[in-house]
């Protein structure tokens, strides 16, 4: 039976909270169902930029297109059991976290960096990695630089509100160089402003630089790509943190593009691959070991993801091979590469 005293703490404390606006920590908020909620609303609402070659682009038609973009279709397929479910909302990088934390998006796909403060600070949880990058320097050929140590009293264009800035700052500093930014929200902007030749180098994650340089055609001898890669940049998939089983989904559809690459599946055989006597096909085609029901998914979930967008290999070949981006440690773990998928068991 409670004392007197332990009631009156247990009244005392109650009261506080009351004075506090009755609100507890956002980690102590009961998670939302957003697997429900998706359901519920017929369409995966996934937040990407607004214009990243490579990642996130819209072609001709309106149609974003990308390996951001087709992360968001593989989540959509997994769950809806059809790719084009996906709603993909562009987000600037000032508002992404902002658009994930309130629920305006279910998930963020946009070369987003994997730091410790935006997983302990924002609330956010980081499913995967998609591509490993780093920051690097695009630069004028004709100014003859070859190193980003010859940068010093360089200007340099970067978007603010992001680690770049961060990690220009500390670079800089750390070998006694000065530089004066130009900070420009609008990507499109600022890549307009570097190639005018108003910033002697411009900075940002070296596969989006590759892809800017390759987008020029015949011109793209005018720009030269610094060989320094001045930080990791491990580029996630976010969803916002408490809601496990999301959380579940997400990193498991990225594990099962990579996984659908190491067994030879692609977007043509996956479905004829019911025939193979290989446990782990069978286990990843839904035959057996019912993980989908584990996941809160249909059984085939991992086939339909695959169907919509094919495997890791085929989603990197169809957005950045084309932009002569090497695959490099992207590669699986198999051909000496970082990515490595836990046992679909």
């Amino acid at each position: 039976m409670p004392t007197l005293a332990s009631t009156l703490r247990a009244g005392m404390a109650a009261a506080a909270l009351t004075l506090l606006g009755g609100a507890l920590p956002a980690a102590a908020q009961p998670a939302a169902d957003t697997l429900a909620t998706i359901r519920a609303r017929g369409a995966l609402i996934c937040g990407t930029s607004p214009a990243t070659a490579g990642f996130a682009n819209p072609d001709s038609q309106g149609v974003m297109r990308g390996l951001d973009a087709d992360y968001c279709r593989a989540v959509a397929a997994a769950i809806l059991g059809d790719g084009s479910k996906a709603r993909i909302t562009p987000t600037s990088t000032q508002q992404r976290f902002t658009a994930l934390q309130s629920g305006e998006i279910d998930m963020l796909s946009r070369v987003t960096t994997w730091t410790l403060s935006r997983e302990a600070s924002l609330g956010l949880a980081f499913a995967g990695i998609n591509v490993f990058d780093g920051q690097g320097f695009l630069v004028h050929a004709a100014g003859g630089v070859t190193s980003a140590r010859q940068l010093d009293g360089a200007t340099v264009c970067l978007q603010p509100g992001s680690t770049t800035e961060l990690n220009l700052a500390d670079y800089f500093r750390t070998h006694g160089m000065r530089f004066t930014p130009v900070l420009i929200e609008d990507i499109e902007e600022l890549r307009r402003t570097f190639l005018a030749g108003r910033c002697d180098a411009f900075t940002t994650d070296a596969t989006s630089l590759a892809a800017l340089r390759v987008n020029q055609g015949d011109n793209a001898s005018r720009y030269v790509l610094l060989p320094e890669l001045i930080s990791k940049e491990p580029l996630g998939i976010a969803v916002r943190k408490g809601d496990w089983r999301f959380f579940d989904v997400v990193r498991w559809t990225h594990f099962a593009l990579l996984t659908a690459e190491e067994m030879g599946l692609t977007q043509e055989s996956v479905t004829q691959a019911g025939s193979s006597t290989n446990p782990d096909v069978q286990r990843f085609l839904g035959r057996t070991g019912d993980l989908g029901k584990m996941l809160g998914l249909e059984n085939d979930w991992a086939v339909q993801v695959v169907r919509a967008v094919g495997n890791y290999g085929e989603v990197w070949n169809r957005n950045l091979a084309p932009l002569g981006i090497p695959r490099g440690v992207n590669e699986l773990w198999t051909k000496g590469g970082l990515h490595y998928a836990p046992p679909m068991r």
